[in-house]
Formats: structure tokens, C-alpha cells, sequence
């Protein structure tokens, strides 16, 4: 039997339920007609109950599904958290001023968050999904903490092993023993995506290009939670721009951010230039807070390649960020334990006392864990890597968008040599014309279309913004 996750109109109910409390949305109502139903109150963590409910269930559920997006946020949420970009902006602090792009270094700096990415995501790959005591405990039966290299099974107590067991997509490539160059990840395909995009469309790119893009390169299981909703809904006949909107209880995910760092790469210095760009982008699968990580990583990511401090790069992330959005909170809140006295443990208790209610997906929770991780690694590779990886949730994708930035701050040659040795320069990908692609030549391409953008605008990089 195929229990497809997130698709099942019986699983997406009670995440649809979360999700609209989280925005002052009144749903009890449809709470009590769908336990008298027989409908599940308890949001499947993974995706997918084991088994179908009965279809008159699930019929109900889909009507609930679209009862539910009829209903209108809270003026509070509404009004401090928009959708669209220019008052998104109009609410946004201002940027830091950053320096200019050093030519000579630029290619050294974007081959280093290709480099950065890849290695930080290849750390979190195969503990996603285990609890944050569970990611620890892994690393101490096996003499790895704090952590110092990538996951090992040699040495692991099989006790803890058959109650924090890997994730079973990543084992086989992930851990240290089996690594042999970048597996495939979503966290990498996306950015090809984008490069794709900017190489065939340019800035110019729309939703639609987006949309034509994901179905022509990307298998449907290669998507999940709010792409994978967009990804239906467009085969179901709905448009670009609305597709993200209809039944979608993850607009609010981390799915988003893991697309944008290449627009930033590709803006130099230029944060607004590159969140114009990542919500084009994001608005074909995500909303509001989704959307602000969308805009907060390429915003960053173009501040990372030409910043000297982690601080610039944080702040560049903002700015393109409501002022007053729950995302701008939980960076903040991510950042001031990151500069703050406590040690580790007890700056992510902190975290997780704000945000453990959130699912692991969830974009708020991982924007904590991701700014901690940059404020408390300051430029350090390891210590930013390990750091977001250590805070548990989306393991993965925070430890790529954490080893992006780190990895553009001091770039490729000044990276770790333990971390980028067993990449082997070879990433794998389902992505037509990337599979076995060497990640010099991913920064090749992306310095041109850099390049490209330096030469439209001229030399200083405050114009492209």
C-alpha cells in the first residue's frame, strides 16, 4: 500500500489545524465536526498514518482543507506579517552598509558556499529527523563530541542505535565510513534549480518559469511538504501563483529557504537585489514567515560573499524581513544567544522552550537554531556546522544554509580540509545536466552570472539593491 506523505487529505487535516492557530485563525469549530467524524487530531510527524481513512473521512477532510483557507488571519498577523514584497521591504530595517566585491576574491568566496553547503548538509543528512538528546547521544557513543567530523556507526552502542536509528534515505551515503562525493539532496537540488534558471531566463525569471521548471526537472518524490502540495496543485490545473495556496498547511516550512542562496551568490553585496529574486521563487509554494526565509537566506547569501563579518551578514538577512514578523523574532532571538554567556546546551534549551511545540520543519524554529549557529560559530566552518547540526529539527537544511554562509565568508581555500575532501568536487543530482557535476564548476558558472549582474549595474554593488 503507498501512503504518499504529505498529499493525504487525512494526514494534512491536523497540521492544517496547527497552522491556522498559529495565525489567530478560529478553527474549533472545524476541530469538533472533524472528531466527530472520526478525524485524528495528532499531526503525523513524518507525513503520512500508516494506513487510509475511510473515504467519507477523507472527502470531509479536503472540504475542511478548503474551509479552512477561506478563513482569514488574525489584523495582527495580517498587518505585521504581509505577503507582498514592496511592504514586506516598507517594513524592513535597513541594511548594513557591506564592502564593496573584491573581484579577485569573489571566485574563491562562491566556490566556498557551493563547498560550504554541500558539506554542512551532508553532516545533518543522516541524523535528520532525531531529537536533539539523540543526535548528542549518537555522538558521544561513538567519540565524535562535540562533534569534530561526520556521523559514524563504527563504535555505536546498537542499543542507541535501535532508538535513535539514522535516516534511512541518508544511511547508506551520509555517514563517514560510506561517504564517496555529495549525495543527492534537495537542499542542493534546488540551488541548481535557480542556477538553471538564472543561466536559461535570467533576472527576468517568473512563478510560471519556476513552476515549468520543478516538472520538468524535478521527479515528484524529489519535493516535500509545501513543494510537494504546490507540485499537485499544479498538476491538478491550478496556476503558479495561486498553486501554493490551495490545501497547504506548510506555507510557513523551511521549504523556501533551502531554494535561495544562489540568487544571492549571483548579487554580490546586493540583499534586496536577491530577495526580489527569492520571492519570485518562494510565493509559488510558501507564505508569510515561509516566505521571509525564502528572502532572509538570499539576502544573507549575497551579504556572505563579500562580508568579513557574520554580524553584516545576520543583519542583511533582516533587512529584507518585517521588522515585527515572528521570523525577525526568532533570528533574534537565535542571535542573541548566539553572542550571549551560555554555553550551547543551554542557549538551545532556550530555543527549543520558544519553539518545541513547532513541527521540525517548521521555518521558525530552524531560523533560531540557523542564527545561533552563525552568531556563536563567527566565521569558524566547524564551529558553525557543528553548532547548527548539534541544534536538531531540520538538521540538513539548517547545517547547508549555515555552511553556505560560513563557507562565502572565508572561502573555498581557507575550508576545512576534513569536511570538503570527501565531497571528492562530485555532487549527484536527478537534476537533468548536473548529476557527478564538480562543484568548482557549479562556481564557475555562478561567478558569471555574478559577473553578469556586476557588469549590468557597474562596480558597486549597493547599485544592484
Amino acid at each position: 500500500m503507498l501512503r504518499l506523505s504529505w498529499t493525504q487529505p487525512e494526514d494534512l487535516v491536523p497540521h492544517a489545524f496547527a497552522a491556522a492557530r498559529l495565525d489567530g485563525v478560529e478553527v474549533d469549530d472545524l476541530v469538533r465536526e472533524w472528531e466527530a467524524a472520526g478525524g485524528s487530531l495528532v499531526a503525523p510527524v513524518s507525513g503520512a498514518t500508516p494506513g487510509p481513512a475511510p473515504e467519507e473521512l477523507r472527502a470531509q477532510g479536503r472540504a475542511l482543507l478548503d474551509r479552512i483557507d477561506q478563513r482569514a488571519v488574525s489584523d495582527a498577523v495580517r498587518l505585521a506579517e504581509p505577503d507582498d514584497l514592496e511592504t514586506i521591504l516598507d517594513l524592513a530595517p535597513a541594511a548594513p552598509p557591506l564592502p564593496s566585491v573584491d573581484a579577485d576574491a569573489l571566485g574563491d568566496r562562491i566556490h566556498g558556499a557551493w563547498l560550504g553547503r554541500a558539506a554542512g548538509c551532508l553532516l545533518g543528512k543522516p541524523v535528520e529527523k532525531i531529537p536533539r538528546e539523540g543526535i548528542r547521544a549518537i555522538a558521544q557513543s561513538t567519540g565524535n563530541w562535540p562533534l569534530s567530523s561526520y556521523f559514524t556507526e563504527q563504535g555505536l552502542d546498537p542499543e542507541l542505535a535501535a532508538r535513535y536509528p539514522w535516516n534511512r534515505r541518508s544511511r547508506p551515503t551520509s555517514l563517514l565510513e560510506n561517504i564517496d562525493g555529495m549525495p543527492e539532496d534537495d537542499d542542493l537540488n534546488f540551488p541548481l534549480i535557480a542556477l538553471d534558471l538564472l543561466e536559461r531566463v535570467g533576472d527576468g525569471f517568473t512563478t510560471d518559469d519556476v513552476a515549468l521548471s520543478w516538472l520538468a526537472n524535478l521527479p515528484g518524490g524529489r519535493v516535500f511538504t509545501a513543494e510537494r502540495i504546490a507540485y499537485r496543485n499544479l498538476l491538478d490545473g491550478y496556476e503558479p501563483e495561486i498553486a501554493g495556496a490551495v490545501r497547504n498547511p506548510f506555507r510557513d516550512w523551511i521549504g523556501a529557504q533551502i531554494r535561495t542562496d544562489v540568487y544571492g551568490w549571483a548579487h554580490p553585496g546586493a540583499p534586496v537585489a536577491a530577495a526580489r529574486l527569492a520571492a519570485v521563487d518562494a510565493r509559488l509554494s510558501h507564505g508569510r514567515n515561509g516566505l521571509y526565509g525564502a528572502l532572509y537566506a538570499a539576502a544573507a547569501c549575497a551579504a556572505a560573499v563579500t562580508a568579513t563579518e557574520v554580524g553584516d551578514v545576520v543583519a542583511a538577512g533582516l533587512s529584507v524581513v518585517p521588522a515585527d514578523s515572528r521570523f525577525a523574532a526568532a533570528v533574534g532571538l537565535g542571535a542573541e544567544l548566539g553572542a550571549g554567556p551560555l554555553d550551547a546546551e543551554a542557549a538551545l534549551d532556550r530555543i527549543y522552550a520558544e519553539y518545541g511545540h513547532l513541527h521540525w520543519v517548521h521555518v521558525l524554529n530552524n531560523a533560531a537554531v540557523l542564527a545561533f549557529a552563525l552568531v556563536r560559530g563567527d566565521g569558524d566552518y566547524e564551529r558553525t556546522i557543528t553548532t547548527a547540526v548539534s541544534g536538531g529539527w531540520d538538521t540538513d537544511s539548517v547545517g547547508a544554509t549555515a555552511g553556505s554562509i560560513a563557507g562565502a565568508l572565508l572561502g573555498a581555500s581557507a575550508l576545512p580540509d576534513k569536511w570538503i575532501a570527501p565531497l571528492h568536487n562530485r555532487l549527484a543530482s536527478s537534476v537533468p545536466g548536473f548529476d557527478n557535476i564538480g562543484f568548482d564548476e557549479l562556481a564557475r558558472r555562478t561567478v558569471a552570472l555574478a559577473e553578469r549582474h556586476l557588469a549590468d549595474a557597474g562596480t558597486d554593488a549597493e547599485v544592484l539593491a
